[in-house]
């Protein structure tokens, strides 16, 4: 049978929500709630691949000029797919987005893949599409996962941390004072980079509504003070380390390792993978050495966020 590629509507919602949730590499950050939080920010132009009247595939997307990027306000997002893609059918799949993009008027692709730490199954038919009909890998971007189920230890200063902590009494909570975590955030960010965070509080508190089995805070408490905190994105078989931050006295005693051991350990040990996000700058082409190694002292390793580029002709 042939494929139907459909612009995304409004009143598909409920079929695209409910693809994503039984897809083999969908997280809930496709989801239209979650998506659609920033739709003021993008043109949204995301795709439903149809065959037979049942959905092959999603990708979520949006338009710039005549460009089709993989959605803007999103880490990764290629083909979100089931149980019935195979190789052949992706091969498929892609000849058939040519003609679609060509059609209307696009030039170029811009692919984000999913990573595979985020599949629940192996979906990794879009690379070797990709290969194939000649995309060009742009940008490289390095993250740092822990492999949950055969952990490395952690280093020796993730160890003093942790002396630290349990000397000064901390504990590990989960919480609900976003703003108490994004004051603590926000001064993190502006001392040593001079940005914001990329959600405003009013946000994260409304996707944290919104989602609340997903996104989740996680606190370091010396007494009743917040002195470190990690937001986690809870994304299935790999949680996301969305943001961390500590003031000086949650740096002081440890506060980062002592969330950082407890979630690993004890809330997300069935899990498989605990991914702290990236580590580069500059499109992929600086890598933050210092932030990388912090990293890797808790156990995580090298794993890549990929963008493609591929001419339409």
């Amino acid at each position: 049978m042939s494929l139907e590629i459909l612009r995304y509507s409004p009143e598909q919602a409920e079929n695209w929500d409910q693809f994503v949730k039984t897809s083999k590499n969908g997280t809930f950050l496709f989801q239209r709630a979650f998506m659609d939080y920033h739709a003021d920010r993008f043109e949204d132009h995301s795709l439903m691949v149809w065959v037979g009247g049942k959905l092959l595939a999603l990708l979520p997307a949006n338009r710039r000029d005549r460009q089709l990027h993989s959605h803007g306000g999103l880490t990764y997002g290629g083909f979100v797919t089931g149980s019935r893609m195979g190789a052949s059918r992706m091969l498929e799949l892609f000849e058939a987005l040519m003609g679609y993009l060509k059609n209307e008027g696009f030039d170029t692709l811009i692919y984000k893949p999913v990573p595979h730490i985020y599949h629940s199954q192996l979906a990794e038919e879009d690379l070797y599409a990709l290969s194939r009909f000649g995309a060009q890998c742009q940008r490289t971007d390095l993250s740092s996962a822990i492999f949950l189920p055969d952990r490395f230890p952690f280093g020796s200063g993730k160890k003093d941390g942790l002396r630290k902590a349990r000397k000064a009494g901390i504990q590990i909570l989960e919480s609900q004072d976003w703003a108490e975590c994004w004051n603590l955030l926000t001064a993190v960010l502006d001392r040593r980079h001079g940005v914001a965070p990329v959600h405003s509080l009013d946000e994260i508190g409304r996707l944290a509504e919104a989602f609340p089995q997903n996104i989740k805070l996680f606190g370091a408490f010396e007494g009743a003070q917040m002195v470190s905190a990690l937001v986690i994105f809870d994304c299935g078989p790999c949680v996301h380390v969305q943001y961390i931050a500590s003031s000086d006295q949650g740096r002081a005693v440890g506060g980062v390792d002592a969330i950082v051991k407890h979630l690993v350990e004890t809330v997300y040990s069935d899990r498989m993978w605990f991914d702290f996000g990236i580590s580069t700058t500059d499109q992929g082409r600086s890598l933050n050495e210092g932030l990388v190694q912090q990293k890797e002292m808790f156990g995580a390793r090298s794993t890549l966020y990929q963008q493609f580029h591929l001419e339409i002709r």
